[in-house]
């Protein structure tokens, strides 16, 4: 066989070294897991082995890592996120839930690329699959440089100061992400936790009508590429809140919540506008009063 098709049938960690050489990788190998999945009737209603195997190439540890667990992206990481998806609903195609897991994958900030191989064990005489590679876009702009992140939520309810930030931030050469906020009563059951969650998105949309150049991005994929493109980004938390294990809690304050982000950013800087900067965050951060338009 050729290179390509040996690498193609052989393991999937030969592939991930071929592609990715002097890159550090987490992996785990043919995990099975019981699972209705398919498009044909005669695959609804009952389950079905599928086998994953999953490479993810991660950032090299820092010194502060040390032998801490919560400081790396863990196997269990790469198992959490295969069953996440698989329960969060029935799929009909296998690309579709490779997808799915990349993405959900690569918003961990030490996840660089990623290979998937799921196969499907009783559909037929052999393994029936289908293979992703997926490249974080921190690791396509590698390159840009940090972003700032703006926390306007002060100005909920002051458009016309609001539009005039978003214009200032709009012309700055720098990266920047800004956050919105909305009222958000600590909820007491689920149902009321997903409406504040869509109430903060929603608090973003409105805040993105101010501007005609403004791009809200909910994942963390989304926010990475919109920063990488130079566009001025708005972040909707719900999803991401919704998804992260360790996440504020929805009812936060949003200054929280923008500090928050700017950790995982590995921002350059966090400026609060209007209010005291949030406590514990490991970011720069400034706080400015709501005329100035300056980031400090």
């Amino acid at each position: 066989m050729t290179d390509s098709v040996s690498l193609s049938f052989g393991p999937l960690e030969d592939r991930a070294r071929a592609d990715a050489p002097d890159a550090d990788r987490i992996s785990l190998r043919d995990f099975p897991v019981d699972v209705e999945i398919g498009a044909f009737e005669v695959e609804r209603g009952t389950t079905q082995r599928l086998q994953f195997s999953v490479v993810v190439a991660v950032a090299p540890p820092d010194a502060e890592v040390g032998d801490d667990v919560d400081r790396i992206l863990s196997y269990d990481t790469i198992a959490d996120a295969i069953r996440t998806e698989l329960a969060a609903e029935r799929l009909a195609l296998l690309e579709t839930l490779a997808e799915r897991i990349s993405l959900r994958l690569l918003a961990e900030p030490q996840a660089r690329q990623v290979w998937i191989r799921i196969e499907k064990l009783d559909r037929g005489p052999g393994a029936l699959g289908v293979e992703v590679v997926r490249q974080s876009s921190k690791q396509a702009a590698s390159g840009a440089a940090p972003p700032v992140v703006v926390d306007l939520g002060a100005l909920t309810g002051a458009p016309e100061a609001a539009a005039k930030w978003l214009d200032y931030l709009h012309h700055q050469e720098k990266p920047v992400l800004v956050c919105a906020d909305a009222d958000i009563a600590a909820p007491s059951n689920e149902a009321q936790r997903r409406i504040a969650l869509l109430t903060r998105d929603a608090a973003t949309w409105a805040l993105s009508m101010l501007h005609a150049k403004a791009h809200v991005a909910a994942t963390r994929t989304e926010v990475d590429w919109a920063l990488a493109q130079g566009r001025l980004t708005l972040w909707a938390p719900g999803k991401m809140l919704l998804d992260t294990p360790g996440a504020p809690d929805v009812a936060a304050d949003g200054a929280v919540l923008a500090g928050w982000m700017a950790d995982r950013l590995g921002a350059q800087k966090l400026v609060v506008v209007g209010r005291d900067l949030p406590a514990g965050v490991r970011t720069p951060a400034i706080s400015v009063e709501t005329e100035t338009l300056s980031l400090g």
